[in-house]
């Protein structure tokens, strides 16, 4: 099967078109808040699409190993891409310029996040440490440490407070994104987490780990609830509003 991305209508569940792409695993797509534009990473190279036509727009070039994740501002003016050549990279969107390389992890980056105000980035490497970026300067504002093992995903609260970490010491944690403190620890997966996201109201995240289950935890009381229907390894989740409503019963 050709690589590619597929554009769903989420209302009927069909297919509207798929954008073919050179063979290559996809590592990551993030959309533009209108939906007209998607980034996406495939080997060493992030690739900026129109959604409507699949076309091209722009090809970004850098990075000298394979793409793992990408992040994008609000507003859709820049995007961050994280790769195994232990780097990130800031992308003007409109020009397809490399503003800033971002450079301090000691092993590849496995992930990506930007907070709400499209100040700051968060990545999540194997190096055992997440970073807190300042995209305006492309500085390090904080290494946040302590006990991990390599770090596979981090999604931040729609506050832009606090970050929460996926490791394969099988927790999670909560950060400061301030103080770069860590503030408690998620217990309860018995194999790596894989991936993380945090629902539109910030008071829940849910993990998904190679114990093949998923995790929905309260971030203000550390509980935590447990969907378990897979058969494999989960490697990622994604949260919607009607998934954040429903399981509030």
């Amino acid at each position: 099967m050709s690589a590619g991305l597929r554009v769903w209508d989420l209302g009927t569940g069909r297919l509207l078109r798929t954008i073919k792409m050179p063979p290559s695993d996809v590592h990551g797509v993030v959309v533009t808040m209108d939906g007209g534009r998607a980034v996406s990473g495939s080997g060493d190279t992030v690739t900026v699409w129109n959604v409507e036509t699949g076309s091209v727009l722009l090809t970004l070039e850098g990075h000298s190993a394979q793409v793992i994740g990408v992040a994008m501002t609000p507003d859709g003016m820049k995007a961050v891409s994280a790769s195994r050549d232990k780097k990130l990279k800031v992308w003007d969107l409109n020009t397809g310029r490399a503003l800033h390389t971002l450079e301090g992890h000691s092993a590849e980056v496995s992930g990506v996040a930007m907070t709400p105000d499209g100040m700051r980035a968060v990545s999540a490497s194997q190096d055992n440490t997440l970073k807190v970026w300042d995209l305006s300067t492309g500085h390090a504002l904080h290494t946040l440490e302590g006990r991990l093992e390599g770090v596979c995903a981090v999604a931040i609260t729609p506050d832009g407070m606090r970050a929460i970490s996926a490791s394969r010491d099988k927790t999670l944690r909560v950060w400061d994104l301030n103080t770069g403190h860590a503030l408690h620890t998620l217990e309860g997966h018995s194999h790596f987490v894989l991936d993380v996201a945090v629902t539109a109201d910030g008071a829940r995240a849910v993990s998904a780990s190679g114990d093949r289950t998923l995790k929905i935890w309260d971030l203000e009381r550390r509980k935590q609830g447990m969907l378990q229907a897979h058969s494999h390894a989960v490697n990622g989740v994604a949260v919607t509003l009607s998934v954040a409503h429903d399981m509030s019963g």
